[in-house]
């Protein structure tokens, strides 16, 4: 492997949009590396089947960047840089977008969503789209988190299955931890960005809702849906967040979420001397599904005490037990109601026009639906987003993972960020509307992709991007995957 194809494959965005800016490589030609790579990968060899559509457009995007970048016009460092998009979010006419979804597979969107827009706005390439679980993991409480009705399965290139519950935007982590693009969009509701990730050994960060637009994106939750950049690095993840994200008029919870965000904390955080880590433990990092990984977990949190950093351990939620048990009706509730109307909005595309007709066409074609269709079935009982049980849970969902969860721990242990590993987290901070950065540590004692994950309170991305970076230098250890 030459030393430009190493920056291709495992370089950060600065290093890559230097080869461009040095003419050591075009970005047509890095397109075309990209996509053949794909082409040696996807569908081959270890047959990956993470991304579903590679862009015809591509390359002549590409060349038109280097003639732009000839001529002085610099769109700065997201310039010729290639990036896959999750496909429940919109890219017009040039894709179907199906959320995996076979009743959908011939869906193509007439706009483009505001994070792809922006993104193309600051000079990255669409390089075409990855596989999700179906419905972002909503149609089944068995099925695993590598399939879909549309895609099949999508495969981890570190060799280990992407199992139930481990989110849904498994194809775009699987693409950059395969090296098939430096960046992809992903988006989670509840661990859909940061358990792929971990898994993965790649970077990924969960925006508070509301930072990113949420326009032209699938529905699931939507008070609790929010896209996000799956990366190599902290760096990288922050460089694409401060491009697309900022309020969208049309998405009115992202111009509520910028009037209570506070993007002052973190600013100059130079040292993990200045950084007080906080461990939730009861019911979070000591659950029994995490024993396995829990060496790796002291080990991280040695190794952060080592260089620098205040660990408050423990550093537990008044909530957390309460939280794990609680049952809410929440997801299938706004489930349906989102589902509804976006197909109401877009015309009944595919002849869908309700979840029930959904679940009368998945009746038809069953074996498009091997594990069934349990979450449909409940979310289909569902009463409106006015029916007092709905109203009530979210109110106590709220109350347990804000102020009795996250919030009270941040307080109580007077620290800055909270940690955990894998995702374990993720029912809280996705409840909570919570900024959360997940960051690959290496491997278990099994060979299998280890991370943490840290986060904080809701709006304070600033922060945990910026405490982030300092954690990644300290502990961060990216493995890449043998192809």
């Amino acid at each position: 492997m030459t030393a430009v194809e190493e920056t291709l494959t495992s370089g950060s965005i600065a290093e890559i949009g230097g080869l461009f800016r040095s003419r050591k490589v075009s970005a047509q030609e890095a397109t075309d590396w990209y996509q053949r790579r794909i082409e040696s990968f996807n569908h081959k060899g270890p047959a990956l089947n993470c991304v579903k559509d590679i862009s015809k457009t591509a390359v002549a995007e590409a060349k038109r960047l280097d003639q732009e970048l000839a001529s002085g016009r610099d769109r700065g460092p997201l310039h010729g840089i290639p990036v896959l998009i999750k496909d429940n979010v919109f890219v017009a006419d040039a894709y179907t977008t199906t959320a995996g979804v076979k009743a959908l597979d011939k869906f193509v969107p007439k706009t483009t969503a505001t994070l792809v827009q922006r993104l193309q706005d600051a000079g990255a390439i669409v390089l075409g789209k990855t596989w999700l679980t179906e419905f972002a993991d909503y149609v089944s409480d068995v099925m695993p988190s590598e399939f879909s009705g549309a895609g099949g399965v999508v495969r981890n290139p570190h060799g280990i299955p992407y199992g139930r519950g481990q989110g849904s935007s498994v194809g775009s982590a699987s693409a950059v931890a395969a090296g098939f693009a430096p960046l992809a969009i992903g988006g989670e509701t509840q661990n859909s960005i940061q358990t792929p990730s971990s898994y993965s050994s790649v970077v990924g960060f969960k925006a508070s809702v509301g930072m990113i637009s949420r326009v032209g994106i699938m529905p699931l939750v939507p008070s609790q849906d929010a896209p996000g950049p799956i990366a190599r690095s902290v760096a990288d993840a922050k460089l694409v967040f401060d491009i697309i994200g900022g309020a969208d008029a049309r998405d009115a919870v992202s111009m509520q979420t910028q009037a209570l965000c506070d993007n002052r904390r973190g600013a100059g955080l130079e040292s993990l001397s200045h950084i007080r880590i906080g461990v939730p433990r009861i019911a979070m990092a000591n659950r029994e599904q995490f024993a396995g990984v829990m060496p790796q977990f002291e080990g991280a949190l040695s190794a952060l005490s080592k260089a620098g950093a205040k660990i408050i351990d423990p550093c537990d939620m008044p909530s957390a037990e309460q939280m794990q048990e609680v049952r809410s009706c929440v997801f299938r509730t706004e489930f349906k109601a989102a589902l509804n109307a976006f197909l109401e909005d877009h015309n009944a595309p595919c002849g869908i026009g309700s979840l029930e007709d959904l679940i009368r066409w998945n009746n038809a074609h069953p074996e498009h639906i091997p594990y069934g269709q349990s979450l449909l079935l409940a979310a289909q009982e569902t009463k409106g987003l006015r029916d007092p049980q709905y109203i009530a849970d979210r109110a106590r969902d709220l109350a347990l993972s804000r102020a009795g969860g996250i919030d009270a721990a941040l307080a109580g242990g007077d620290v800055d960020v909270l940690i955990a590993p894998m995702g374990c987290a993720a029912k809280c901070t996705g409840k909570a509307g919570a900024p959360t950065l997940a960051i690959p540590v290496g491997l278990d004692k099994d060979g299998v992709p280890f991370g943490v994950t840290i986060y904080t309170a809701f709006g304070r991305d600033a922060l945990l991007l910026a405490a982030g970076r300092l954690v990644e230098q300290a502990i961060g250890d990216r493995r890449l995957p043998k192809l």
